[in-house]
């Protein structure tokens, strides 16, 4: 089962973020979202611990 694990803002962002996990070995699915031009980052439920970590890493690195 896909989980939605992170929303992002743009399109940009949600194509940096599934890069990043994907180069990391994760599967990854991102989708449109129903609110305005958010995108929803999926990952298999049973990655999500795991992959919570690399997408915490991403963030920080982003913003440093």
């Amino acid at each position: 089962m896909w989980t939605v694990i992170y929303i992002a803002q743009s399109d940009k962002q949600a194509e940096k973020i599934q890069s990043r996990l994907t180069e990391q070995g994760f599967l990854v699915k991102v989708r449109p979202s129903h609110v305005s031009k958010q995108h929803e980052i999926l990952v298999p439920e049973s990655e999500l611990d795991e992959v919570q970590e690399a997408l915490n890493d991403i963030l920080h690195s982003a913003y440093e």
